[in-house]
């Protein structure tokens, strides 16, 4: 194991040991009291809105592994759902929503965080909506469609006095943390190119992530998201301009509505560049960093795990985690202290990534270099 990769893993395991004896405040970042349980054993309660794949297979495990949340609630359109997860997780009947009940949610005390798991064009209207009934919210990403939806969002969680986070669960992985900081603290000196890619093989063509309306776009509104992350997060910049090309579809019926493959380019204020690829049709996953002086890279960088790397010196190795249950424990974690959200996992960072995602559209859409404010 190299000095850099050990190191970095025993201040990483030293972090979480001292975080455990951290005592949880009653109030949150906002002053306003947090419900459900209490003393030094409390759990938010967590309403998961829409019961997908995500919802059923990442998420409802994942919460029965945290320590700070638990999961307390659901909001779905499917009896025949709610019958099973209210029989599998013990959820009383009196937590169970519809979308036509969502807003009576405000009277429960059990629920202190929605976490929204729907289609990205439904995603504004359910954060303002849980924001406006006096919850958290934790927003699966992208954050919105257009940008003036996430500052709608971001305005109703201001008004109601709580906090917006965006599902960046990336952030609170090690071995993403460990890259960050490798480009960030310039360890292999200046990063000077990446590469950063995320695609895969679509398979059921009517699901809503083909359809434009509900999606806000293919490939790219997907997992092209991680991508972008992926070059922010490794240089620790934000890009200044943007070039995008669309790729000829395939299959062009199956693709009718969204993008199949994408391919764009950053341009970074130390000079860094980027190249990435977003795509349904081939398989890639890949977060590589050449630098003045050595590289490093994750593959499989942004999977649900386990996630690998190395480097020029050797590989990378740090503790496996389950990324749902990092996330949720290291948002509630936070709300449980009284600690504002970390500002690479709000709504405002959401904003963010959504204006790229539309810079990145209007880049290929009119074969123009799009500066970027």
């Amino acid at each position: 194991m190299s000095p850099i990769t050990s190191l970095s893993r025993r201040h990483f395991l030293a972090s979480i040991g001292a975080s455990a004896l951290t005592v949880p405040s009653l109030t949150d970042a906002l002053g306003q009291p947090l419900s459900s349980q209490t003393g030094q054993d409390k759990k938010l309660g967590i309403a998961l809105v829409g019961l997908g794949s995500y919802s059923k297979n990442q998420l409802a495990p994942a919460l029965q592994q945290t320590q700070h949340c638990r999961l307390a609630g659901i909001v779905t359109g499917t009896p025949a759902k709610a019958t099973e997860w209210t029989q599998k997780y013990n959820i009383p009947a009196k937590n169970v929503y519809d979308y036509k009940t969502f807003d009576r949610i405000i009277d429960n005390p059990d629920i202190d965080v929605v976490y929204v798991v729907l289609p990205n064009s439904m995603h504004a209207e359910y954060v303002i909506r849980a924001a406006q009934a006096g919850k958290h919210v934790i927003c699966e990403k992208p954050m919105a469609i257009t940008e003036k939806e996430c500052q709608a969002m971001i305005d109703a969680a201001r008004k109601a006095n709580k906090q917006l986070a965006v599902g960046y669960r990336l952030h609170y992985e090690p071995f993403t943390q460990e890259v960050m900081r490798l480009g960030q603290q310039k360890v292999f000196g200046p990063v000077k190119f990446v590469e950063a890619s995320d695609a895969f093989r679509i398979g059921d063509p009517s699901q809503w992530r083909m359809k434009k309306s509900m999606a806000g776009g293919g490939a790219l509104m997907d997992v092209g998201i991680y991508a972008i992350q992926g070059a922010r997060y490794v240089t620790g910049e934000e890009p200044v301009s943007v070039t995008a090309q669309f790729s000829p579809k395939t299959e062009p019926e199956k693709f009718k509505d969204v993008e199949e493959t994408i391919f764009w380019q950053f341009r970074f204020p130390s000079g860094a560049v980027s190249t990435s690829t977003s795509s349904y049709t081939a398989g890639v996953e890949r977060l590589y960093a050449s630098c003045e002086k050595g590289w490093f890279e994750l593959a499989p960088a942004f999977g649900y795990g386990p996630l690998k790397g190395r480097t020029s010196k050797g590989p990378i190795e740090m503790p496996v985690v389950n990324h749902q249950a990092a996330h949720m424990d290291g948002v509630c974690k936070d709300l449980l202290a009284g600690k504002t959200l970390p500002n690479h996992i709000t709504g405002e960072e959401g904003k963010r990534d959504v204006r790229l995602l539309q810079a990145i559209y209007q880049a290929a859409e009119t074969g123009r270099t799009i500066k970027l404010a």
